[in-house]
């Protein structure tokens, strides 16, 4: 149809100009049979701009058919390795030497792949965290009730021979309540925080006072570990918009982390500065140097130093991950560092919040 439509046009670009100057032969035509005779004699007369039209004419729709042709082989090929791929070949890509619109989708269509395996791989991710967390949370609960039973049972059975050791029994069952009961408010805590959507309430207040407050709430087993507590502000006065609630929570888990991990008879600093719009202000403790590879895993969930997980020392594990989640709600970010003198854990927050 194409080949014809372009030789329509061609007898018709030629009967146009025929029509517009004709030429003497023509004009002095009186018949049909004579106009048959003129118009077989035009074709002799340019039977090669004819052939030569006829030629170009068939070159392009046979060039048209070949790339037309190409393109849906080209197609199959890349249905055929979608196909391969939604097979369970998730880390194929699709490979093939194309220019124009079709290695635009050919690119889109590998970049699509490669975010929807990010995505399964997070969700994976998620799923495991979600088991390693009924996990933690089984063995750190199961650990203090075993006890309360226990207890509990020697005093149902009457299993105890005088009344100092029915006390005994009853204020270790107590005690092991108390350790369910952090693990619990830990827990809630922690899933509360890690909500984006966690509604904050902002203060204003002077940092440098509120430090020197969460100071004295460890005075006294600060003094009883002999461990100074010293505040520095290295820009006084140094205002900042914060979640009072919960940025207490945060130097309050850094404090006791500091308290129990740093070395006895040794000191921590609470020191703050203001550099631009942030304030940072670090959390410092003498003792021992925590490794590289621990540094790494401190703000994970139910990490603790200590391989044997008691609830002693190591606590329920959440702290720092319950302080990185407040810093992150505040639109901050915080990372520790330790050398062979100290360790320090660096927290970064802005002055002001967005009203956003």
């Amino acid at each position: 149809m194409t080949m014809l439509f372009f030789l329509f046009v061609g007898f018709y670009l030629i009967f146009n100009q025929i029509v517009q100057t004709p030429s003497d032969l023509l004009i002095k035509t009186n018949s049909l049979w004579d106009m048959i005779l003129y118009f077989d004699f035009i074709l002799l007369e340019y039977r090669v701009v004819f052939l030569i039209f006829a030629l170009l004419v068939s070159i392009l729709f046979t060039w048209w058919r070949l790339f037309r042709r190409y393109n849906q082989m080209q197609l199959r090929h890349i249905l055929a390795e979608l196909h391969y791929i939604a097979s369970g070949n998730f880390d194929h890509r699709i490979k093939a030497n194309l220019t124009g619109d079709m290695n635009d989708v050919v690119n889109s269509i590998n970049t699509l792949v490669e975010s929807t395996v990010a995505a399964m791989d997070e969700e994976r991710k998620i799923e495991q965290s979600k088991d390693e967390l009924i996990t933690n949370v089984s063995h750190d609960i199961r650990t203090p009730l075993t006890s309360i039973i226990g207890y509990l049972g020697l005093i149902e059975d009457k299993q105890y021979s005088s009344i100092e050791d029915l006390e005994r029994y009853i204020h270790i069952a107590y005690e092991k309540a108390l350790q369910m009961k952090v693990l619990v408010d830990d827990l809630f805590e922690y899933t509360k925080v890690r909500q984006p959507a966690t509604p904050l309430n902002y203060t204003k207040l002077d940092l440098g006072k509120f430090l020197e407050q969460v100071a004295a709430e460890f005075e006294l087993e600060s003094a009883r570990r002999k461990i100074e507590i010293e505040v520095i502000m290295k820009t006084d006065p140094l205002m900042i918009e914060v979640d009072v609630d919960k940025i207490v929570r945060v130097f309050g888990n850094l404090v006791s982390n500091a308290l129990k991990y740093g070395e006895k008879e040794g000191w921590i600093k609470i020191q703050a500065d203001k550099v631009g719009s942030e304030a940072i202000i670090s959390v410092i403790n003498s003792g021992e140097k925590i490794p590289q590879e621990a540094l790494e895993e401190l703000f994970g969930r139910f990490y603790r130093l200590e391989s044997s997980r008691s609830q002693q020392t190591g606590g329920t594990g959440l702290g720092l991950a319950i302080a990185q989640s407040i810093v992150a709600l505040h639109s901050g970010y915080i990372y520790a560092e330790s050398d062979d003198e100290e360790t320090k854990f660096v927290m970064h927050l802005p002055l002001t919040q967005s009203s956003e």
